[in-house]
């Protein structure tokens, strides 16, 4: 057995713990009080929970011997800078708010544009502060696997627009939770492919950028899915960026459930190792089918596929693989893509991997040939 699958192995013997803690977890903020989010998360500050005080925390220093991230290729979304737009460009792209809206939030609505040029573009008018937090967020990446920035106005107090390229083929959660059974369904390989961008986006998020960025809100609502079904992380109002402890004002504090790191509700800490285990939660959203949460029985898909993790094989898989796949996948990739999902989602997040890890594990166990030339 390979020495990495063995020791995801050995590390998923601790998910009897994580799945309780998800339990927990979704006792304690029902007791708390704190708002369960279902779509996006609104609120970007650091917030109190109980008596701990949340904060990022500090990044340790690089060894000599760890590998940064590959060089991204330079395309539009490196090497084109985003333009600021008046009110009055906002207005018109979007026939003065009244175009088709395609994404909706506590504080923000997405409205289909077109721009001057004539090509489509997603208006995002945000009605709170968190505007300025992942515009601040925005302008700093430039990586062809993060939605781009085409612009933004900030000429408004109350309002902020952010301007990005336009994703025609909706989010990575409508695509894999479809109610329409005459939608195709996901291929294996190109569900591969995702995991494998995806690790890269968040891997360039954590080692690639000037100052590291947490993202906060991993899931498949904030993959968006391009005209060849690539993908492309979105979203970053739950950002935190640098890594010097922080202190914020209390305030309530929005999660999704399913995907929210046990370990953050316990300490109030944030760290690179919460996007971890998010990714891990996505991770098991496209070997299953299944949501991250099922609100009728109240049950994180953490704790449903848990029994299965603990000791990967073929007949287990074959239990939690998505069933829409006809068994039109490869076991030993899937096996492999369980165990990963267990080690990302171990208790104490010092044992989970780090993005660079789920990378290099993703590419050498995970993809095959065919999912290798899908991008």
């Amino acid at each position: 057995m390979n020495l990495r699958i063995a020791v995801a192995l050995a590390s998923a013997a601790s998910l009897p713990l994580a799945i309780l803690a998800s339990f927990a977890v979704m006792s304690f903020l029902r007791r708390r009080g704190i708002r369960i989010c279902f779509s996006k998360c609104m609120v970007t500050e650091d917030l109190e929970v109980g008596q701990t005080i949340a904060k990022v925390a500090n990044r340790p220093e690089k060894k000599s011997t760890e590998q940064t991230p590959p060089p991204v290729k330079e395309d539009e979304s490196t090497t084109k800078l985003p333009r600021r737009f008046s009110w009055t460009e906002v207005e018109a792209a979007t026939e003065n708010f009244t175009s088709a809206v395609i994404g909706k939030g506590g504080f923000s609505t997405v409205y289909l544009a077109r721009l001057d040029d004539s090509s489509q573009a997603a208006v995002k008018i945000h009605h709170s502060r968190v505007f300025r937090v992942e515009l601040d967020v925005l302008l700093r990446v430039r990586n062809p696997l993060i939605v781009r920035l085409i612009g933004y106005c900030d000429e408004r107090e109350e309002q902020g627009a952010l301007v990005f390229e336009y994703t025609p083929n909706g989010s990575l959660h409508e695509k894999l939770h479809a109610t329409d059974y005459s939608a195709d369904v996901l291929p294996w390989a190109r569900r591969t492919s995702i995991a494998h961008q995806l690790a890269q986006a968040v891997d360039y998020l954590h080692e690639g950028c000037k100052l590291q960025i947490v993202h906060g809100d991993i899931k498949t609502a904030n993959v968006l899915l391009d005209e060849n079904i690539n993908p492309k992380l979105c979203d970053f109002g739950c950002a935190r960026m640098g890594f010097s402890a922080v202190v914020r004002p209390r305030a309530p504090i929005i999660v999704s459930p399913g995907y929210v790191d046990p370990h953050y509700i316990r300490t109030g800490v944030v760290s690179t190792k919460s996007d971890v285990y998010s990714f891990g939660v996505l991770l098991l959203e496209l070997i299953t089918g299944l949501a991250a949460f099922d609100s009728e029985t109240e049950k994180p898909l953490a704790a449903v596929a848990g029994p299965f993790l603990r000791e990967v094989t073929s007949v287990g898989v074959k239990e939690i693989i998505d069933p829409r796949l006809g068994g039109n996948y490869d076991a030993e990739e899937a096996m492999a893509m369980a165990s990963l999902a267990a080690l990302c989602l171990v208790d104490n997040p010092s044992l989970r991997p780090s993005m660079a890890d789920i990378v290099r594990i993703l590419r050498e166990k995970v993809l095959s040939p065919s999912a290798l030339g899908i991008h």
